[in-house]
């Protein structure tokens, strides 16, 4: 089978991860922008960060057979320092329109503070206008509130549901989103949020309908082999084939590829992977290391 990551943090990953993930047959992911750990205090920051989403980190990946692409965004939690906030609004639309990004995210709401509502709705049309799909961090506090929270706005701005990705959902939440024609999305985390014992429980209940599983990796206790270590339980756990690949494969497609940016053939047609190339005079090899071309990488 093979596997999209819809949303995982590969800048907060080793290149390890990346090999990890291609054996184990995730042919693309998906990296939304986010908050880092702590506060960036410059405009400057985030221009560094989302030039290293559409460029650096997509090379990283595509020199383990894997496509790589991102959403853009102010993240809910960095959005309550107003006067920062404003000029990362103004470099939103330098980097919208690259190759590879697939829509505007995760955006939302952390505390649920005035301010994350303003550049909430602020980037709701941004999405619209530039006809991008809309991923949603639904908060870790009081998360039915916020899921609910979330989705009314978007009506209120009169975006159509089927191009929203709320994330993050759990069992608490996943049926109202679900009715409401979102996407329905679920971070798989080895010890919080939900686990893959508990989504295969979902799946079972709900059907795989506009259901679409991630890892969400990042620089806590994650693992960016939740996707297909999850697939693995689903099919044992006597969830038909068909299902599992639309949970973890075909909704993030076709989802994400409403932006034009992701299809299929990105990755069926591809050319093997060259590790001598470089980025920008980088190589994610080191001394002593041999590159591996074609698709050797695969077999070994």
């Amino acid at each position: 089978m093979k596997f999209i990551d819809p949303h995982v943090h590969m800048v907060s990953r080793t290149t390890d991860d990346y090999e990890a993930m291609q054996k184990a047959g995730v042919v693309a992911v998906i990296e939304p922008a986010f908050w880092l750990g702590q506060p960036r205090t410059a405009a400057g920051s985030f221009k560094d960060y989302y030039s290293s989403l559409v460029g650096w980190e997509r090379f990283r990946a595509s020199q383990f057979g894997i496509k790589h692409y991102c959403t853009i965004g102010l993240n809910s939690k960095e959005a309550n320092n107003e006067p920062l906030a404003e000029q990362v609004m103004d470099l939103l639309p330098l980097y919208i329109f690259k190759e590879g990004v697939v829509g505007i995210g995760e955006i939302g709401y952390d505390d649920q503070t005035a301010a994350e509502d303003k550049y909430f709705r602020a980037q709701i049309e941004l999405a619209r206008e530039a006809g991008l799909p809309i991923q949603i961090h639904t908060p870790h506090r009081d998360k039915k509130k916020g899921t609910i929270r979330s989705m009314d706005v978007c009506e209120e701005h009169g975006v159509d549901p089927s191009t929203v990705i709320v994330d993050h959902n759990n069992e608490e939440t996943v049926e109202e989103v679900l009715n409401r024609g979102y996407w329905t999305a679920f971070t798989i985390y080895p010890n919080t949020k939900m686990g893959n014992e508990r989504m295969v429980e979902i799946v079972r209940q709900y059907g795989a309908e506009r259901i679409m599983i991630n890892s969400a990796a990042d620089w806590g206790v994650s693992d960016p082999l939740s996707v297909p270590k999850t697939a693995a339980l689903m099919l044992e756990r006597g969830i038909p084939q068909e299902q599992v690949e639309l949970v973890c494969y075909k909704n993030a497609l076709e989802a994400f590829g409403q932006s034009g940016q992701m299809k299929e053939e990105d990755w069926a047609d591809a050319e093997g992977v060259d590790q001598t190339q470089l980025f920008h005079g980088n190589s994610v090899l080191r001394g002593g290391q041999q590159a591996k071309t074609g698709d050797n990488i695969i077999k070994n």
